[in-house]
């Protein structure tokens, strides 16, 4: 963080991530700061399933594993 309170999300994780400038909403939790992307009110239905359409790349099976593994940590 920088002397005007500022984060910078490397570049690595923003392009993994799929996110791309824009406001965000800051939320605390507990003695964290969650930091969550705003979605709209739309959604899609693929073969039954209700889902926000798409908005960055597609993650692989290792994305996920990673994005779990990095919440546990």
């Amino acid at each position: 963080m920088d002397k005007a309170g500022r984060i910078v999300v490397p570049a690595e994780l923003r392009a993994r991530l799929g996110l791309v400038p824009g406001p965000v909403d800051m939320v605390m939790d507990g003695a964290a700061i969650r930091i969550e992307f705003p979605v709209t009110d739309a959604v899609v239905e693929r073969d039954g399933i209700l889902m926000v359409p798409d908005g960055g790349r597609e993650l692989t099976p290792d994305d996920v594993r990673e994005l779990r593994l990095a919440d546990q940590r």
